[in-house]
């Protein structure tokens, strides 16, 4: 699953159920899960990041350490199924990551 950025759609998606739930069951299943800017809104809000290690765009930061999830400010962090980037200046990292993660269904250390 790939949760691309953008304030206005990741905004208005975080606040759709149906879009929890299903990112909720991508995660249950262990798939892997890409996301980048202000697209970890959707986990935030479908209760996912708590105890899990990822970045996004700086101005969300507070909403994934209050959701008990840890920010970091790198250009990729992957964790367990999931790998995230800040910024549309990321994406060759991002790229590389996702791309890794699909092929493997495991993230690489980072």
């Amino acid at each position: 699953m790939v949760l691309p950025g953008g304030a206005l759609n990741a905004d208005a998606l975080r606040v759709d159920k149906k879009a929890q739930e299903f990112i909720r069951r991508i995660d249950e299943a262990g798939k892997p899960i890409a996301v980048i800017c202000h697209g970890a809104w959707l986990l935030v809000s479908a209760g996912l990041t708590k105890g899990r290690t990822l970045t996004s765009y700086h101005t969300i930061q507070d909403d994934i350490r209050n959701s008990g999830g840890q920010w970091v400010d790198r250009e990729v962090v992957c964790d367990r199924n999931w790998v995230s980037s800040r910024q549309p200046s990321d994406l060759p990292a991002f790229n590389r990551e996702m791309i890794a993660l699909f092929n493997s269904g495991k993230a690489t250390a980072h």
